[in-house]
């Protein structure tokens, strides 16, 4: 389906133009016409001639000539028509701004109807239920709310909500818009469609995305990869928590790393920004439209207040952001720039004793973002709103300083502690030296954490869409069913085998060495100690033999095999699954046992992965000192543990099942077995 005409429009019909005031049809053409729209300009109306100064037809098909984007304001009973006769006569694209569809009972089969018309034609239709999309480098607002013309820019926003998508418009943050899309019930054009759209358009630098449904995937990765080769940054904003489906409820992995934490993982594969709140939101996709990345360790901070430097500090040891150490050489450099009660470090408080000294602060600026360690500096500067001249001359001065201070070496962003402290001319006096300037001491230091992370790789993102698609959950195998699918894949079991009456039971438990574990093994057990359907540490033929009548003399479980096993030396105890029920396929490793959803220390991998990227994710867990031998104890096989869960990873994808969990999985200084198993296969 081709975007082209919808979001850059050459010529655009209202339906339902109106001359009351307020009303949608009245709305959008007021927007239209205010905005000096470049092209012909038309309202469908049964009876008005004129509205607002524009020529009206009675219908669609009355046009003097085929509109590329057509906004359609008229009652939710009227549109599957007017979609039909759009594609018909070959509009380019549609917004509909009228509630009433899916998001009541009783308009699901009229959504069903407008969304069977459009793909009949294969015409893009934008909502229904949102407020439109905006081109703002055209003039072409397909609006049905409020409009604040303002300069165009390189941020483009897709916004499953209206409300973030007007406050994005109304706000005087220096926010210079490409193209705003309101995605409404999304009948037709998802997310990921105006990513990939967008993607295209010339002069798009950042995209800020606000989800609350992840969508299709596979498009997703594709969008991602494009932004990711085209050098375009990507902001996400996800809300509400996503709600179990029975595959997840019935394993812990669900739990531990739920629908957005695949989202996120995926975002961040593709160098993707992952943030709170919507001013967060718009304040990186600004950074990222403005700003020059640089991959490096951390990030500098300078300012002139010693409080701003500890609080900065305390901010970036909660958030996780690396401050590094000045190097010698640029304390060496630093030192004649600095006044004597100036105290050398990151941050960097040079004092208010050389405020206003163009020329000093420059040299700061650009010696301590020349050190080989950091990647983007954020310099603090609160502007207050009321000041004589001589102090406007000052800050005017400060402020060059820290510009002239940014050079191809030194990506450089300008912070104000609070919001109202940095005015939106200081803000685009910023913009146009290159210099990002954003709100909010902590949001300084998040941005600018974002921007020294690299852009994603788009083959391995393409890889990812190629594996991606959500399957519907089939049956569950049994515990020694999926113990021999985890064999033959490389993945180290215990050695055991089956016994399903007491003869199987003897000749199973002289082939093995005890201690061993005796376990019910059925397709409808995935918890057995809540049922208390295992036995551990048993020892001989005779305990044996009593373990397994135990077993067998559960409620309902009379027949139901018993998976005897040789137990596995103690180790650290992890978590390795996998799971095809979210987003993308997705790999999580992590601290298990049975504290896995109280620690929550996990990361996750988009599938499919390698032993060199787990390796990676297992030494960024919080509790990676348990692997790499922290307080005098062993070091893990961390090697063997990263190949045992790419062999799960690719088990997942070659088997065609939903969800793989190893819970836990004993690593030790030369091995990781897998003590238990859950597996569900995909519906076929």
């Amino acid at each position: 389906m081709n975007l082209d005409r919808l979001l850059a429009p050459r010529s655009v019909a209202v339906v339902g133009a109106s001359t009351r005031a307020g009303s949608y049809g009245n709305q959008a053409l007021a927007n239209l016409v205010e905005a000096k729209f470049d092209g012909p300009v038309f309202g469908v109306h049964p009876k008005a001639t004129e509205v607002l100064g524009v020529r009206c037809f009675p219908t669609l098909s009355d046009l003097p000539e085929v509109p590329d984007a057509i906004v359609i304001c008229t009652p939710a009973a009227t549109v599957p028509d007017l979609i039909d006769e759009a594609g018909r006569i070959g509009v380019g694209g549609a917004v509909v701004v009228a509630a009433g569809f899916a998001e009541v009972e009783h308009g699901r089969e009229l959504q069903q109807q407008l969304r069977d018309n459009a793909l009949k034609y294969e015409l893009p239709v934008c909502g229904p239920n949102g407020n439109g999309l905006v081109s703002v480098v055209r003039r072409a607002p397909l609006w049905g709310d409020g409009y604040n013309i303002a300069p165009a820019g390189a941020i483009a926003l897709i916004s499953q909500s209206g409300n973030v998508a007007v406050n994005a418009i109304g706000t005087t943050r220096a926010l210079h818009l490409h193209t705003v899309v309101s995605c409404g019930n999304q009948a037709v054009l998802d997310a990921s469609d105006y990513l990939i759209a967008i993607a295209e358009l010339d002069g798009v630098r950042s995209v800020a995305m606000y989800v609350e449904a992840e969508g299709d995937g596979s498009r997703l990765a594709e969008g991602l990869a494009m932004c990711a080769e085209r050098e375009i940054g990507v902001v996400v904003l996800k809300s509400g928590r996503s709600v179990l489906g029975a595959t997840a409820a019935a394993a812990h992995t669900g739990a531990v790393a739920g629908d957005a934490s695949v989202l996120r993982a995926l975002i961040e594969e593709a160098g993707g920004a992952w943030v709170d709140d919507q001013h967060e939101l718009l304040e990186t996709a600004k950074a990222m439209a403005h700003g020059r990345r640089k991959a490096a360790k951390g990030i500098a901070v300078i300012t002139c207040s010693g409080g701003d430097a500890a609080i900065s500090a305390d901010e970036a040891e909660r958030l996780s952001i690396p401050l590094p150490a000045l190097a010698a050489s640029t304390v060496e450099q630093l030192e004649p720039l600095l006044p004597h009660a100036a105290s050398i470090g990151n941050p960097l408080d040079y004092t208010s004793m050389i405020w206003g000294e163009r020329e000093r602060i420059a040299n700061i600026v650009r010696v301590t973002g020349s050190d080989p360690s950091v990647g983007q500096v954020v310099a603090y500067y609160d502007q207050p709103q009321k000041m004589d001249d001589a102090a406007t001359d000052s800050w005017n001065a400060t402020l060059d300083g820290i510009l002239m201070g940014a050079n191809e070496q030194t990506p450089v962003i300008v912070a104000s502690t609070m919001p109202d402290l940095l005015p939106e001319e200081m803000i685009d006096r910023c913009l146009d030296a290159g210099v990002p300037g954003v709100w909010g001491l902590t949001t300084g230091i998040k941005v600018a954490d974002a921007m020294r992370q690299p852009f994603g790789d788009g083959r391995r993102l393409r890889d990812i869409a190629a594996v991606s698609g959500v399957p519907d959950a089939g049956e569950w195998l049994a515990e020694h069913e999926a113990k021999e699918l985890l064999r033959n894949c490389g993945v180290q079991v215990p050695r055991g085998g089956v016994a399903s009456n007491a003869e199987e039971l003897d000749a199973v438990v002289a082939e093995l060495d005890s201690p061993l574990a005796l376990k019910l093994s059925s397709s409808t057990l995935q918890h057995k100690s809540d049922l208390g359907a295992l036995e551990l540490g048993v020892t001989g033929t005779a305990a044996a033999r009593v373990a397994f009548e135990r077993l067998r003399g559960l409620d309902g479980h009379a027949h139901t095999p018993v998976l005897v096993e040789q137990m596995a030396s103690p180790g650290v105890e992890l978590l390795v699954a996998a799971r095809r029920d979210a987003v993308v396929p997705a790999l999580v490793v992590g601290l298990g046992g049975i504290w896995v959803e109280a620690v929550g220390d996990v990361a996750v991998i988009p599938l499919p992965t390698d032993q060199a990227r787990i390796e990676r994710a297992l030494r960024s867990l919080r509790g990676a000192a348990l692997l790499t031998g922290g307080r005098g104890k062993a070091s893990v096989d961390i090697a063997a543990v990263a190949l045992l869960a790419a062999r799960v990873g690719q088990l997942l994808l070659d088997e065609d099942l939903v969800l793989i969990e190893l819970n836990p999985v004993f690593a030790g200084p030369s091995s990781a077995v897998a003590v238990d198993a859950v597996m569900r296969r995909a519906l076929r």
